[in-house]
């Protein structure tokens, strides 16, 4: 039996408003695949998968309230928005903000595919507005002796205590995402110019980065002391090579920043995106312009990076001893 979403769309009306015919008897996974495709074009491999998947929770949704993709209305948006917030996981604990902004948008973004390839006459999503975004502080921030032990926490006596120094003192140089790092060939460093690019970044987008003299260094080192040893150095254009050759994927990348927070006796959590926090707060503290940080970490508005302009608990302390009648 062929579920209710699955249903084929109706041709659109000629002349009508924004409208223009369209194909006739396409099957949902059809449009689904057309709509991957577009998906591609505009956003990183791995998003796709999370965007579609999210469409799938609203499709099954549908499904579950009897309403036939053709026939949504806005009210049902609404409701499936309300739903959202008021589901729980099997904890009990509610979704996170983050999750179910990600659902609406997915949702959104395929309702104005159906539109604008004419499959539906109006796009009853464009009145749903997203849930309003939370403001919260960084939860990990290393102190800068806590940063300094554990960029120089690696042996780099050993091959790969070499690359784990190199990747450690890139991440802190230049907050990149994990997924940037992981993708840097060795065309995107030059050491001598201490400038390291990244390509198709966030977004899409390349920029230079500058490197920290001691990043540049580490590299270098790494460069001409381990990788030529190391698994695949000749197959891959990789700048950091992972244990079996090729490509360090996240959870590669995770497992060194842990273990050499661990090496160096770092209580709190640390992962790869600790370093991004990190690296914006200690350049707030040391009188750098927010807007060359929001440039150097790739964030697209300036809302993302004023969040980091947060005063410190420490630094709010230090003010209380000085000023406060009772604060000494």
């Amino acid at each position: 039996m062929r579920r209710k979403h699955e249903r084929l769309l109706p041709r659109p009306r000629e002349n009508q408003p924004g409208s223009s015919p369209g194909p006739t008897g396409v099957r949902l996974p059809r449009i689904l695949a057309r709509f991957e495709t577009e998906l591609s074009v505009r956003f990183a491999a791995r998003t796709v998968p999370a965007y579609l998947a999210d469409v799938h929770v609203f499709l099954a949704w549908l499904e579950g309230r009897g309403v036939d993709l053709s026939d949504v209305r806005t009210q049902d948006l609404l409701a499936y928005q309300a739903d959202l917030y008021a589901a729980r996981k099997k904890d009990g604990k509610p979704y996170s903000q983050s999750v179910q902004t990600n659902r609406i948008t997915a949702m959104k973004s395929f309702f104005r595919f159906l539109y604008r390839r004419s499959y539906l006459l109006h796009d009853p999503a464009a009145a749903v507005d997203y849930p309003r975004s939370e403001v919260r502080l960084p939860r990990s921030i290393l102190t800068k002796k806590e940063a300094r032990r554990l960029v120089e926490a690696p042996d780099t006596s050993t091959l790969a205590g070499l690359r784990d120094r190199a990747i450690l003192e890139t991440f802190y140089a230049t907050g990149v995402r994990v997924s940037e790092l992981g993708k840097l060939t060795l065309q995107d460093i030059d050491t001598e110019e201490r400038i390291l690019r990244v390509v198709q970044g966030k977004g899409g987008k390349d920029r230079n980065l500058p490197l920290t003299k001691a990043a540049a260094e580490a590299i270098e080192e790494y460069l001409v002391k381990a990788r030529p040893n190391l698994r695949g150095a000749r197959r891959s254009a990789f700048l950091f090579l992972a244990p079996r050759g090729g490509r360090m994927h996240r959870s590669t990348l995770g497992d060194v920043v842990h273990r050499w927070a661990k090496q160096a006796k770092i209580k709190r959590s640390v992962t790869c995106h600790t370093f991004r926090h990190s690296v914006a707060t200690h350049l707030l503290q040391g009188g750098a312009d927010i807007r060359h940080i929001q440039v150097l970490l790739g964030h697209r508005s300036l809302q993302a990076t004023e969040r980091y302009t947060r005063v410190e608990v420490s630094d709010l302390r230090e003010v209380i001893r000085r000023a406060h009648p009772r604060g000494k």
